[in-house]
């Protein structure tokens, strides 16, 4: 038989339990709510047609790029020299979006005996997905999670994150209207993190993203920290015509919490291209892939 003593100690517990489980809940709740989320900027005079803010970016989803594109990375350090990365793009279109292949090698670097060399075969849209192979480990072909994505690709500001551009699909947004980017108009829209990105990367509240009205095409993209400030920005500098074709010729990349900027910029174009199966398989990422040996045009920087 159970002493009355015992029973008081057991309902003394149980208390306790109930009150520290109703607390964490409390604290959690808590810091769920203070949780900065950035507020929708709207220019004009009240909350833009969220259906048409809708219909744009849903038309800008079924575009992609397909084709080739040889590239160089102008990493420009707060401090430090400057450095250059080169790099090769594949990219095309599926029924479950786009796929590219990108390949990075270290050039021009007076620090290191070899080039490193990364490869990475990118998934876009609903069901986003990067794989990462490296020289340093060959028989590795690893999946990046969350954390990953955020990290700098070899020696350079770019990471898997900005290739990528998982947040043009991310389903919790607002249309803030139009604005004016570098003198054009554009469709402003403002993305929240889903719960994932908001557990492994909490530093992330949101992404700025800019359309440009007459072509629908990406102009700029602005990640958003705690405190409602400008982690990271990316801005299209120029456009180049291949054929009747227009392409991104450069892009920056702002970090401002570095202070340190990436400049892309397109060497090289083919377009109209038709690549093998095997390009795009996260299992060949090891396997050499040649360029496209008709139809590359040369671009000046």
């Amino acid at each position: 038989m159970t002493s009355p003593r015992t029973k008081s100690f057991e309902q003394a517990m149980r208390v306790a339990c109930l009150f520290f489980c109703t607390l964490g809940g409390l604290l959690t709740g808590f810091s769920q709510q203070k949780r900065y989320r950035p507020p929708p900027d709207y220019v004009q005079f009240g909350r833009p047609n969220q259906d048409e803010g809708r219909a744009f970016l849903a038309e800008f989803r079924q575009k992609g790029f397909q084709g080739y594109l040889e590239f160089q990375l102008r990493v420009m350090p707060r401090r430090g020299e400057e450095r250059v990365t080169i790099g090769r793009l594949w990219s095309d279109l599926f029924d479950t979006g786009s796929m590219s292949r990108i390949e990075l090698m270290a050039a021009g670097s007076t620090d290191r005996k070899q080039p490193t060399e990364t490869r990475l075969l990118i998934q876009g849209g609903i069901k986003p997905s990067v794989w990462q192979w490296r020289i340093s480990n060959p028989a590795e072909i690893s999946v990046l999670g969350i954390e990953a994505l955020f990290e700098r690709l070899g020696d350079t500001d770019l990471t898997a994150f900005d290739l990528q551009m998982p947040f043009l699909w991310w389903s919790d947004f607002v249309f803030e209207g139009v604005r004016k980017v570098r003198g054009r108009p554009a469709n402003a829209f403002l993305f929240y993190p889903p719960a994932d990105y908001v557990v492994r990367q909490p530093s992330l509240t949101g992404v700025r993203v800019f359309l440009d009205t007459q072509y629908n095409a990406l102009v700029q993209a602005e990640r958003i920290g705690e405190d409602g400030k400008t982690l990271k920005a990316m801005s299209v500098l120029d456009l180049k015509k291949i054929g009747e074709r227009w392409i991104v010729k450069s892009i920056d990349l702002r970090d401002d919490v570095s202070r340190n900027k990436t400049r892309f910029g397109v060497t090289a174009a083919a377009m109209d291209q038709e690549f093998p199966a095997a390009l795009f398989e996260p299992g060949r990422l090891g396997d050499a892939m040649q360029p496209p040996r008709d139809g590359l045009t040369r671009v000046t920087p």
